[in-house]
């Protein structure tokens, strides 16, 4: 659905997307992890067909989007990360203007609008302005509004930012409903849980340049250890204390405020770590996650 060979977008001197190969299946949930300034957003923009490359190669449903751009966008739903709804139209109407844009019949883009606004479970709010809607249902009616086309390809940035647990659940499920019925999902987060979620495969980028591809679970099992046991001391101890466990686990790291150590048994590292008189005012021991493997390969400071 989407091939990128030595895909490169650059801004005057500065390269924002240096060099990246990218290849999305068909029906997959495919996502781009990164700090910010990592060329997400720009890799994105030029999978949307909206920012043409500086170099190398991409094709979109087998299209070049430098030559058909319009083509290919009739066949892309975009979910950008600020709603961009209009207020001063009712819930239905933001979707059946809207689908009119794309020249669907009037009764084809009503029917459709009703279907989508029963899908994301906002069938009763259909007359009420988009003002009244809570943050969860305008991020719901955003998505609904991307899929009046019946896109081949559903693009979606940041989908959750802002959401409560519950509201982010249920996207979760709508997502995963689409993927079932085909649709192919394109998506960037910060999540780490979201992409552990939805991804079959994902990206992780690091200024402007792929550093990790693969399933969620082939990149914890590649970058981290199937557990880790957080062990906090008193302030200024993790320093001086990381030697005294080197040996327990594959990898140590030293925080400010605990030593993290990575093993494929956590309770027995815990348990030696007693058995060395040493006593950590607090123990969590918890399985791997790719936030884990997210800091290891971006690091931990943050990028302005």
């Amino acid at each position: 659905m989407i091939r990128a060979r030595g895909l490169r977008k650059s801004f005057g001197d500065f390269e924002a997307v240096r060099g990246i190969d990218i290849d999305v299946r068909r029906g997959e949930s495919f996502g781009f992890l990164g700090p910010n300034g990592a060329g997400k957003s720009s890799t994105m923009r030029m999978v949307a067909a909206v920012s043409p490359p500086s170099a190398g190669e991409l094709r979109i449903l087998g299209l070049d989007p430098v030559t058909d751009g319009p083509a290919i966008r009739a066949r892309l739903g975009v979910c950008p990360q600020e709603d961009t709804l209009d207020s001063e139209l009712t819930v239905f109407d933001n979707l059946y203007v809207y689908g009119r844009y794309f020249g669907i019949p009037r009764a084809d883009v009503r029917n459709r609008a009703e279907e989508l606004l029963h899908f994301v479970q906002l069938g009763d709010k259909a007359r009420s302005k988009v003002e009244d809607l809570s943050g969860g249902m305008k991020r719901r009616l955003t998505i609904a509004r991307s899929l009046i086309n019946n896109p081949d390809v559903l693009l979606l940035d940041e989908p959750t930012t802002g959401l409560d647990p519950q509201a982010r659940h249920l996207l979760w499920d709508k997502l995963f409903r689409l993927k079932q019925q085909g649709v192919t999902l394109v998506l960037t987060t910060h999540y780490m849980d979201e992409a552990e979620q939805l991804c079959d495969r994902l990206v992780v980028m690091d200024r402007g340049e792929i550093v990790a591809e693969g399933s969620p679970l082939d990149l914890i099992a590649r970058f981290s250890s199937r557990e880790v046991a957080e062990l906090r001391f008193g302030v200024g101890q993790h320093e001086g204390l990381a030697e005294r466990v080197a040996d327990l686990g594959q990898r140590v790291e030293v925080l400010p405020d605990r030593l993290l150590v990575y093993s494929d048994d956590g309770e027995a590292v815990v348990t030696q770590v007693h058995q060395r008189g040493l006593l950590p005012s607090a123990v969590l021991v918890r399985r791997s996650t790719l936030e884990d493997v997210f800091l290891r390969l971006t690091g931990r400071t943050l990028v302005d």
